[in-house]
């Protein structure tokens, strides 16, 4: 899971190999690499062409801007960092971690979904917070505010609240328990492709289109994680690899934002893991989002380890009118917000 605020840019969760590389075990400087040579491969795709496995693992993160793309719309951060144990119990871990213990990422509820949803599996709306953010996403839902993504036809579906205690009224309960459980259904069965369009107020956006000019302009990310992007529902149809659900209640420049997430992974040659995870819809804040996760084993000072590379993007409406020192502003503050949730995850989990 993954949170992104487009002023801020407050990311939280989700949390093929070149032919240089070496294919033989090597050990250097205490470190011994398995298989094909992690640190050439990450070179291969990402931002980070030089990585000293040794001292990035006494090392917080490092994080890095992505390469520059054409559409305003679009962000995108780099990260790379090493953990200990093996990747298994790394992705282990990201499947356990859960944002709400963690009060500074501004997860306020979290819940993971079945392929089947029902109502019930929303029931904890009811218990939203009554912060200032869940009571701008109330006033924004009663009002149908043009700044909600949603479609003509869902906002068709909503009825004025007729009273109700608790921070989120039960007709504005009963609109997203709708809207949320329609949605989940449409992804396990079609995808990102089957999604509604958000046309409420405006043009029509769709987050497939999205999430697919994200990774049309970072070509070598793309084809590092065909093999299993194609297998998914991101972007496209329902995809043959299972996905596991989820939704969430966030904060997004100070605005209360429902959204949906599914995560993906599989396992490589030689022990490696690749992941991803998509917030496939959003209420408001952003367009799409998704992470990426390459992991390889490694051997450091003698102890299994895993390097860690991260991939975050994200579509946001807000973004397009950002230019110069803000534009800027927003990509730094992107890079610190990631940076905090990794260090929560690597203190949860045993890291640094």
């Amino acid at each position: 899971m993954l949170l992104m605020n487009p002023k801020t840019l407050s990311f939280q969760r989700h949390f093929s190999t070149t032919a240089c590389s070496l294919l033989v075990t090597v050990s250097l400087f205490g470190v011994t690499i398995a298989r094909a040579d992690p640190v050439s491969e990450l070179a291969s795709f990402s931002v980070f062409d030089k990585v000293d496995l040794a001292q990035l693992a006494k090392s917080d993160v490092k994080t890095a801007h992505g390469p520059p793309m054409r559409n305003a719309r679009f962000l995108a951060v780099q990260s790379c960092y090493v953990a200990p144990g093996s990747p298994a119990q790394q992705m282990e871990a990201l499947r356990r971690w859960d944002p709400t213990r963690h009060r500074e990422l501004k997860v306020f509820l979290h819940s993971d979904l079945p392929s089947n949803p029902s109502p019930a599996n929303f029931e904890k709306l009811k218990n939203a917070p009554g912060n200032s953010s869940v009571r701008s996403f109330v006033t924004a839902t009663e009002k149908l505010s043009p700044e909600l993504q949603i479609s003509k036809d869902e906002a068709k579906k909503f009825s004025a609240p007729a009273g109700g205690g608790g921070a989120m009224p039960p007709a504005v309960a009963a609109f997203w328990t709708d809207v949320l459980t329609a949605r989940t259904k449409t992804f396990v069965s079609g995808g990102m492709a089957a999604q509604p369009p958000y046309d409420h107020a405006g043009p029509s956006v769709r987050a497939s289109d999205e999430v697919n000019g994200l990774l049309r302009e970072q070509g070598k990310i793309r084809q590092q994680f065909s093999g299993l992007l194609g297998a998914t529902g991101i972007g496209r149809g329902a995809g043959s690899l299972r996905a596991e659900l989820y939704w969430e209640l966030l904060d997004a420049n100070d605005q209360g934002v429902v959204t949906l997430g599914a995560s993906y992974s599989r396992s490589g040659a030689g022990g490696t893991y690749q992941s991803a995870d998509v917030l496939y819809y959003a209420s408001g804040g952003y367009y799409v989002a998704l992470t990426l996760y390459q992991l390889w084993p490694v051997t450091v000072e003698g102890k299994p380890s895993t390097l860690v590379w991260r991939g975050d993007m994200i579509s946001s409406a807000e973004l397009g009118s950002l230019h110069g020192v803000e534009r800027l502003g927003s990509e730094s503050v992107m890079m610190k917000n990631i940076t905090k949730a990794v260090t929560s995850f690597r203190r949860e989990t045993g890291g640094r």
